[in-house]
């Protein structure tokens, strides 16, 4: 059973959050890429997070990630060999393709190739410009007396 949303009344009384709208919309709808090979996403730290991806089989030459605007895609295509003859095939090499949403700031730091894991590094890079800081309240410097001030008598004459 799904159900569907209507976004319209938040659309009515928000700006600049299409993005957000269209990723919950993408979200909703069914998926029709596979969830092979099958993979997992951990939160490493305060700003940093890694993909694992089983891809056992899969050598570094067969494997491409490419990032590019939001967009992390990671593909494996793997050349067979025809030359083997299998009697039995039960680690699959078929080609995949995995797309994941990141969110604005978040970056690619690395990515390892070890034991049939391919796991990739992200990092969130909040900018400077975009970090909260404190603001200086400035004021008129107060002053220590009310009474105004006298001329002294001698130095007057």
């Amino acid at each position: 059973m799904a159900t569907t949303y209507n976004y319209a009344p938040l659309f009515r009384s928000s700006v600049g959050f299409d993005r957000v709208f269209d990723l919950l919309e993408n979200a909703q709808r069914g998926r029709s890429i596979s969830d092979w090979p099958p993979y997992d996403i951990i939160k490493t730290g305060d700003d940093s997070y890694r993909i694992t991806i089983a891809v056992a089989g899969f050598a570094q030459d067969d494997l491409d990630i490419t990032f590019q605007s939001n967009l992390l895609t990671v593909t494996g295509k793997k050349e067979e060999t025809p030359g083997e003859g299998y009697l039995h095939r039960g680690i699959d090499g078929r080609p995949f393709e995995h797309r994941f949403e990141l969110a604005d700031h978040v970056s690619v730091s690395g990515a390892d190739l070890k034991n049939g894991l391919l796991s990739i590094n992200l990092v969130r890079e909040i900018p400077e410009a975009l970090k909260p800081r404190r603001i200086s309240i400035e004021g008129a410097p107060a002053s220590t007396s009310t009474a105004p001030a006298q001329i002294d008598a001698q130095k007057a004459a």
